[in-house]
């Protein structure tokens, strides 16, 4: 794991030494085991290293030449998990490392732009091929690992985080309205814009080829398969799953450095444990994060049970109101690419006690929900009611916050787009609200999450739900295999009563709740004044109307309060470029 990020100039002199430093002292969270780059021509690449497989001789970046001797160079962010299977099938080739991330050069110079094809794994890479003077840019198909791009005046840019190329001189710090009107109603963006003007994302699964600073072709490869449900015996499925599950958790582990897990105690991070405990013969390294002195579940005394049942090391976090006042700046000032999903907030602790504890890699139930519908709209799809549509009704819709309440209709353009996209080949309606999901809420939400928490604490984290064998089985399952007796995830469930049958798997589950409603409450007289005297709240939102949801005790005001300090929050770190070194109130008051 890992940051890149490169520049390709608008003429064949060499990109400025200072722009490539403050790339790549933008990324030194993302590696702090070392940095490496590569010049030639008016092409740089830089490269962070997070060292999780060949910790001697695994740095980037990786260069080979042709027959006729032009280099090929390449960068990558992510971990490549059938590096052994690969290497074994290119028994010819002179490797000069053991690294993962070095068989894809290699599968680039044997078939080019279908390299992807043969990659198992979370990827962002980006290579330079100099015979053509072109550079490829490839993400994975989930989009776990984030890549971003610019055309800027000194050339064609790109990086791991939006914040490197603003970092570097190569793009303002501007805002996009349309963007921002977006995060406010959905808590997240869709699609290839950022919150950045000028700022693009490469989509899960594309592959850019940019020359002369141009982007001269896409390709995409699908994550999902397509077609209807295929009939299978529930035994059949239950005997596929084990050996699915055995292989994705396998292979997620496979690491010279120590790993772990994060445990929530539901249903898919129970799975994970049961797994990683048959795998491993040392005790599994477990983490949970619980929220003392609050109204909502607190789930460390389940998890507790099943870390003892599994024989696990288990590490409790509290995260309390403190907590929540003091960290939330920092929290986002990682979170360039805004999503105001509250199990940030957790997850950034976790992450911090993970490395503390002496653990580089993490592995999360991240997709379990999507693949094996999890969600309770997923359930009526299932019953063949009209399905729940993801955020009908937007964030500050209906509340008397916005200026221009036309405004709340442009939001949904880019999930019912995906939701258009989802449809077809023979798919159930519960696969189409699957695939909706897996476009848009998982990747530019749940997975910007899981990316940025970790890496701003140099811990790699791994989802072994969203993995290509796991995505085959799981999205191709009878609908009633996923959803039974008003109950999603059937067939987990099922496996997972078998397979640790204290996780009391057919027990109703309560949802994950971060209590930010009650913190937000407590204080909400000083927060909401603070909040409502932001500019960027005011270009939006009655300051009055808006000092009244921070003081309004009911769930809609909360989570509208929440998502209005978390905006204003991330507009003084990335548009204003304020010092986010204190708590809440000391950063709105600067």
């Amino acid at each position: 794991m890992c940051g890149i990020a490169g520049l390709v100039g608008n003429s064949q002199a060499q990109p400025e030494a200072g722009v490539l430093k403050r790339l790549t002292d933008a990324l030194a969270h993302r590696g702090p085991d070392g940095q490496g780059s590569y010049i030639a021509g008016p092409c740089a690449l830089v490269h962070t290293r997070l060292a999780i497989v060949d910790l001697k001789t695994g740095d980037q970046p990786f260069v080979a030449r042709r027959e006729h001797g032009a280099e090929v160079a390449l960068v990558a962010n992510g971990e490549i998990y059938n590096n052994p299977e690969l290497r074994a099938k290119m028994s010819g080739i002179a490797f000069q490392t053991q690294s993962d991330c070095e068989p894809p050069l290699y599968l680039y110079l044997k078939h080019g732009l279908d390299f992807t094809a043969h990659l198992r794994g979370m990827y962002a890479i980006a290579i330079w091929d100099s015979a053509s003077a072109r550079l490829v840019l490839a993400r994975d198909p989930f989009g776990i690992k984030p890549l971003y791009y610019a055309t800027t005046d000194k050339g064609f840019a790109f990086a791991s985080e939006p914040q490197a190329l603003i970092h570097a001189g190569l793009v303002l710090p501007e805002l996009l309205e349309s963007k921002r009107d977006e995060l406010l109603q959905l808590q997240f963006t869709t699609g290839r814009e950022t919150a950045f003007k000028g700022i693009h994302r490469v989509l899960p699964g594309e592959t850019l080829v940019v020359e002369a600073g141009y982007i001269v072709e896409h390709r995409h490869q699908a994550v999902l398969p397509q077609g209807k449900p295929k009939p299978i015996s529930r035994a059949k499925a239950l005997n596929d799953l084990d050996q699915v599950l055995n292989d994705s958790v396998g292979v997620h582990q496979r690491a010279d450095v120590p790993y772990g897990m994060f445990l929530s105690g539901g249903i898919d991070s129970s799975v994970l444990l049961a797994m990683m405990s048959r795998l491993n013969p040392e005790p599994v390294v477990a983490f949970t994060a619980g929220f003392s002195g609050t109204d909502v579940h607190d789930e460390r005394e389940h998890a507790r049970a099943l870390a003892r049942a599994e024989g696990a090391t288990h590490f409790e976090v509290d995260f309390g109101a403190d907590d929540f006042w003091a960290l939330l700046p920092r929290i986002a000032k990682h979170m360039d690419d805004p999503a105001a999903d509250y199990a940030l907030l957790p997850t950034w602790k976790l992450a911090e006690k993970a490395r503390a504890e002496g653990i580089k890699v993490v592995l999360a139930g991240e997709g379990g929900d999507e693949l094996f519908a999890g969600y309770g709209r997923y359930r009526a799809a299932a019953r063949r009611l009209f399905p729940k549509a993801m955020r009908r009704r937007g964030i500050l819709e209906d509340l008397g916050l916005l200026r221009h309440e036309d405004q709340t209709q442009a939001w949904r353009a880019g999930i019912a787009q995906a939701g258009v996209e989802a449809k077809g080949g023979g798919r159930s309606r519960l696969q189409v609200v699957q695939a909706q999901d897996v476009a848009t809420w998982l990747p530019n939400d749940l997975l910007i999450k899981v990316d940025r928490m970790l890496m701003a604490h140099g811990v790699e984290g791994r989802v072994p739900f969203l993995d290509a064998h796991m995505a085959q089985f799981a999205f191709t399952l009878p609908d009633g295999l996923k959803v039974k007796h008003r109950l999603g995830k059937y067939v987990l469930r099922r496996w997972l009563d078998t397979a640790m049958p204290e996780a009391k798997s057919f027990s109703k589950k309560r949802g994950f709740t971060v209590p930010v409603g009650e913190w937000i409450i407590d204080k909400g007289k000083i927060a909401g004044e603070l909040v409502a005297a932001q500019e960027c709240i005011q270009a939006v939102c009655d300051p009055l109307r808006v000092k009244a949801v921070f003081c309004a005790n009911d769930g809609r005001a909360a989570k509208a309060a929440w998502t209005l300090l978390f905006y204003a929050l991330w507009h003084k770190a990335h548009i204003e470029g304020g010092d986010m070194s204190g708590g809440v109130f000391d950063v709105l008051n600067a």
